[in-house]
Formats: structure tokens, C-alpha cells, sequence
């Protein structure tokens, strides 16, 4: 079944008004890949109407950052939601997202100035209000996000309960590639030997597992084998960090629980990852 494309938030908003069930909604700045699409799996399993959001936001892209560059294919994004019976796809253009005179910002504080935040310090404002103006035009029961992006996920997480949006964010696993790469649309960036370098974030990850099933607890320690192991795979470190999974606060020992971020540059594609220590 083809998803019917609406391009208008006056439009969206009143389909979703008179939607009779639950509605599962995926955000995405299309490219889709499998990670994606393992959320439209879910939110089709466990609500009555998906929708599935593509759209590209300029302002969460700092003006050094690939927005012109980013990878873009709309037919093929329409073509495997449709092979997965999505209901509804929102194309937003950037003028019905941010019309003349915008002026309007969404911020939550703190926990956006860290980890990703610290070298993208207009990121997370960026994507905290498109999520902000797509959730008050569809008006989910339920809207599904990747662990990928774990920051993102707890600041959402944060400016939903803040702001009082009845939506519950639901976070779901990081999908791998068959070598372990976590997906992500940059990957295409990556020429075949800098794929097979970039398989040191998850090798990194590993290895700190490893450390904790070994009782070795300090972080700075297992941080330090972590970064040697990035940069003898010719990355450039942007952060290690090992947190606290409900306040992304800096913990001095790993802990059941917890989470190890990394972000990496790889061939000048900034590429990330964590794991949940077990």
C-alpha cells in the first residue's frame, strides 16, 4: 500500500485529527536505512496508523556542517515505506517548517551544551523545535527514535515531560550494519577503508565491556583504551564519555546501566556510537 503524502502541516494536523486509533510516528530526515525502517516495524506492530516524517532541518546544521551535502533520495524513501504499509508520510518544505519571521526557539538546558552539544552547540535547539512543531502537528500516542543518537533521545525525552506533551517517546535499539558498523545516512561517505577503520567505535565499545566483566571500573582508564584504539584507526576524537543513561551525567566508574558515548571523526565524517553497560 502507498502512503498518502501530505505536504501542508494544516493538512497533517487535521488527518491526524481524525484519525480513529493510535498513531506511531517516526521522525526522519529521510535517506532511510535500515535503522529507520526497524522503527516503522515497530510503530506498525503497536499502533493503529504510522506516520513517518521526512524532512531535512536546517537548523540543526551549524553553517560548517554537509546540509547542502547531505544524501537525499526521496523516490527510494517512498518506495520502502511503502513496502512497509506506512500510512502516512509528512514533506514538510522548509518554508511551512519555518515560514518568514520565524522567530521561535525551543531549548532545553544543560544536558544540550555536553557530548554533542560541546562541538554543536546550535544542534540540539535545531532539533528540539522541529521535533517540538512536528509532534504539535501530528499529535502522536507514540513516537519512536533510535538509540543512536542516545543524547538526543534523553533531551527529548526531557522537553516532553518539561513541556507537558502527552506523546511517549520510545527508544529503540541501534541497528548495525553485517560488519557491526552502527548505520547512519553519512556512512555513505566512507570509502572502503575508512568503513573498515570506523569499526573501531564499536571494537572501543566492546572492549569496554570487556574491561567492566573484568572488574576493571575507572573510567579515565577504560576511556584512555578507548581512544588509543580510535585514534590507531586513524580517528580523530570528539568525545568519550561515560554517563549516567537517565541524566547523561559524568560518572568516575562504570556501573551496570550506565552508557560509554564516542564520537569520532572518520575521513571527515563525524560518525558516533554507545553501548549500555551489561
Amino acid at each position: 500500500m502507498k502512503p498518502i503524502l501530505v505536504k501542508t502541516a494544516n493538512e497533517m494536523a487535521k488527518i491526524s485529527r481524525e484519525i480513529k486509533g493510535t498513531i506511531g510516528f517516526v521522525p526522519t530526515m529521510g535517506y532511510l536505512h535500515e535503522g529507520h525502517l526497524s522503527l516503522v516495524r515497530v510503530a506498525k506492530k503497536e499502533t493503529d496508523v504510522v506516520v513517518v516524517s521526512i524532512f531535512v532541518n536546517p537548523s540543526q546544521f551549524s553553517p560548517n556542517e554537509d546540509l547542502d551535502e547531505y544524501p537525499r533520495d526521496i523516490d527510494r524513501d517512498i518506495r520502502l515505506l511503502s513496502e512497509l504499509n506506512a500510512n502516512y508520510i509528512f514533506l514538510p518544505t522548509e518554508n511551512e517548517v519555518y515560514p518568514d519571521g520565524y522567530k521561535t526557539w525551543v531549548n532545553v538546558e544543560k544536558i544540550t551544551q555536553i557530548l554533542c552539544g560541546k562541538s554543536r552547540p546550535t544542534h540540539f535547539r535545531g532539533v528540539t523545535t522541529v521535533v517540538a512543531k512536528l509532534m504539535n502537528i501530528i499529535d502522536p500516542d507514540f513516537m519512536y527514535m533510535g538509540e543512536k543518537d542516545f543524547q538526543q533521545l534523553v533531551v527529548l525525552k526531557q522537553m516532553v515531560k518539561d513541556l507537558n506533551f502527552r506523546t511517549k517517546i520510545i527508544g529503540c535499539p541501534i541497528i548495525r550494519e553485517n560488519d557491526g558498523l552502527a548505520m547512519s545516512s553519512r556512512n555513505k561517505y566512507l570509502s572502503k577503508q575508512g568503513r573498515k577503520n570506523a569499526l573501531c567505535l564499536q571494537k572501543s565499545l566492546l572492549l569496554a565491556q570487556k574491561r567492566y566483566n573484568e572488574k576493571v571500573f575507572t573510567s579515565n582508564k577504560i576511556i584512555a583504551e578507548i581512544a588509543d584504539l580510535i585514534e590507531n584507526n586513524k580517528g580523530v576524537v570528539d568525545y568519550i564519555e561515560i554517563v549516567d543513561s537517565y541524566t547523561l551525567e559524568h560518572l568516575y566508574e562504570l556501573k551496570k546501566g550506565c552508557r560509554i558515548l564516542v564520537a569520532a571523526i572518520i575521513e571527515n565524517t563525524r560518525l558516533i556510537d554507545n553501548i549500555e553497560i551489561t
